[in-house]
């Protein structure tokens, strides 16, 4: 695997180094002990998939609040995806910036989402499957959002949004 750090301290995406023959590939995906020598957290509790029929569906801007903050790395297996984290760590550098990173199915690549961003994405084709390694258990209570095209984040999403959820399109302004 490589790590290419993005903007945003802590934000990576990673890369898979794959290794070929005639039969078509190997990569590793996830290692507890690549993970933790950078520093990142490597813990992981709970795996979800997201399908989305449709392209131009946006799901998003979601995180837990603490204490249940999680870490997420974020691949797409099937179709491709536009991802998005938006810092919202008040204490960090880059605090209400956010970072865009395509995933795809021909490439692999995810995305790292330290505890503290925000994240969503918008499909880029229809029938796009998200895979999701969670570092904490889903606690309804302490679920979150902020709304996708709030202005006091300036997100450019790539394409029309055709399907988001009542909850996603009604976050109120972030304060």
């Amino acid at each position: 695997m490589k790590f290419r750090e993005t903007r945003i301290s802590g934000v990576f995406e990673i890369c898979l180094e794959t290794y070929t023959d005639e039969r078509g590939f190997f990569a590793r995906s996830w290692c507890q002990k690549e993970f933790a020598d950078r520093g990142l957290d490597s813990k992981l509790v709970q795996c979800n998939i997201s399908r989305n029929t449709r392209k131009g569906t946006l799901r998003g801007m979601h995180f837990q609040e603490a204490p249940f903050g999680e870490t997420k790395i974020v691949r797409c297996t099937r179709g491709s995806i536009y991802d998005v984290v938006l810092d919202l760590r008040p204490e960090s550098k880059t605090f209400k910036n956010w970072i865009a990173v395509t995933l795809t199915e021909e490439t692999g690549n995810s995305v790292y989402i330290p505890d503290g961003c925000a994240h969503g994405f918008l499909t880029l084709t229809d029938g796009a499957d998200v895979f999701y390694q969670m570092s904490e258990f889903y606690k309804p209570e302490a679920a979150c959002g902020v709304r996708w095209n709030d202005p006091a984040f300036g997100i450019h999403w790539p394409a029309e949004v055709n399907m988001i959820s009542d909850r996603d399109r009604t976050y109120p302004d972030f304060a």
